[in-house]
């Protein structure tokens, strides 16, 4: 039955002869439900859900335009919780700091956008880029150029030498000495300027390196990075600007003080162990595997060259023990987000992670509900985003499939709207 919303909504709308989109879809994933259902129809007007019908509604008018996807399985947009927008996987990307200018990021990064877009993925979380990706936001948001909704860290923040150092592994020369202005911090006073100086740049979120990391041109990719003076002035400056924290974090310790300080996402986790599990679901501390970015990484690191010495013990000790920590995150029921740390891997591949998910153990409907409305929650945007619902906004994507039954479906997203506005079809 109608909601009054709805059948007032029709009635003005009509009356405009404004024109609506009926989209007939053959089978939809209520993500709030875990249920998939049968023969429904989406009505959306301008970039808003304004109905969810049972069967295929006819159009109200000529001016109405209808979609059919009754071979299709239909969902809301996805959500990739971790991507780096700027840049990606390459040979060369260890060079491209000396060789590219900001312009040629841009241009890069706009082609990434929509690719991304495409691939299924109508929102994503950029966890460490540049004041391009601020710019990238803006210009999405704007209609300029076609992408995803960001939510953009802006530049992530490290300690001296740590994980988001941009000058590690330079000669000296072209070290300098960069600040909490360049997110490098070395004091909670530190700490404070640098969350200060991202809120400043147009960041909406705050991103750390609470530990090494796999692929900086650094030694240790465990080893904790801030103190827990630091992370705590980091948490407790990013609240009082209405951000919150996502936290880089490999090793244990890092791990610990992050999640004790109030941090809401953990990515990675590598190294995790039970400790830190029971600490993560005391604090409603939310895992971001990523376990696309380790598989990817893991088969590159058998070309010669590929990536710089130093790396690739690294990769050799975190691939041998992360297969066991996933193992243990599942049994435990830590909280699990979607993301991908695409960038590491090529962009528009994004869907693999879902692949890599279910083969891990999770099933494929918790993998999808992790995209969906997990993530929306935990962007604060549960009332707009993650469901296909009356009064929601209108990104909705088709596999061929049911991904319930197949999950490699998802790596073929045939149909894309965002807003309301078809993108792929």
């Amino acid at each position: 039955m109608k909601s009054l919303f709805t059948l007032l909504f029709l009635l003005f709308t009509c009356s405009l002869s404004a024109q609506n989109t009926y989209l007939h879809c053959g089978k939809l994933i209520d993500t709030k439900t875990g249920n998939v259902l049968s023969e429904k129809t989406i009505v959306v007007y301008g970039n808003k859900i304004i109905a969810v019908e049972n069967g295929f509604i006819n159009a109200k008018s000529a001016e109405d335009k209808v979609i059919d996807l009754k071979d299709k399985t239909v969902m809301p947009g996805l959500i990739d919780m971790h991507v780096h927008i700027e840049n990606e996987t390459s040979p060369t990307r260890y060079l491209e700091a000396f060789t590219k200018n900001d312009a040629d990021v841009a241009f890069n990064a706009a082609e990434i956008a929509k690719r991304t877009l495409l691939s299924g993925f109508t929102t994503v979380r950029d966890l460490g880029g540049s004041g391009v990706n601020v710019a990238l936001r803006n210009a999405i948001g704007k209609g300029k150029v076609p992408g995803p909704r960001i939510f953009t860290a802006e530049k992530a923040i490290g300690t001296t030498g740590g994980h988001a150092d941009p000058t590690n592994g330079r000669k000296k020369e072209l070290m300098g000495d960069p600040g909490p202005a360049e997110g490098v911090i070395n004091s909670p006073e530190d700490a404070r300027k640098a969350v200060r100086q991202r809120y400043k740049n147009g960041a909406d979120l705050i991103k750390i390196t609470a530990t090494g990391g796999v692929l900086s041109v650094a030694k240790n990719g465990q080893n904790a990075q801030f103190t827990q003076e630091e992370v705590n002035e980091i948490v407790k400056t990013a609240k009082e600007y209405g951000m919150v924290v996502a936290a880089h974090a490999h090793g244990k310790e890092g791990m610990k003080r992050a999640v004790l300080a109030g941090v809401q996402t953990i990515e990675h986790g590598s190294f995790m162990d039970n400790e830190v599990a029971a600490l993560m679901k005391q604090h409603n501390t939310y895992l971001v595997p990523t376990l696309s970015a380790g598989r990817y990484v893991e088969e590159k690191a058998k070309i010669p060259n590929y990536y710089p010495p130093v790396i690739l013990p690294k990769i050799t000790s975190t691939m041998a023990i992360l297969d066991r920590t996933i193992e243990m995150v599942i049994r435990e029921g830590v909280p699990i987000a979607f993301g991908t740390d695409a960038g590491v891997f090529p962009h528009g591949e994004n869907a693999k992670e879902f692949v890599y998910m279910v083969d891990a153990g999770w099933s494929p409907m918790f993998s999808l509900q992790s995209a969906t409305i997990t993530n929306a929650m935990l962007l604060d945007m549960e009332d707009e985003l993650g469901e296909i619902k009356e009064g929601f906004i209108a990104d909705i994507i088709a596999v061929d499939q049911d991904p319930t039954k197949n999950i490699s479906t998802m790596e073929n997203v045939v149909f894309v709207m965002k807003e309301g506005k078809v993108y792929k079809r």
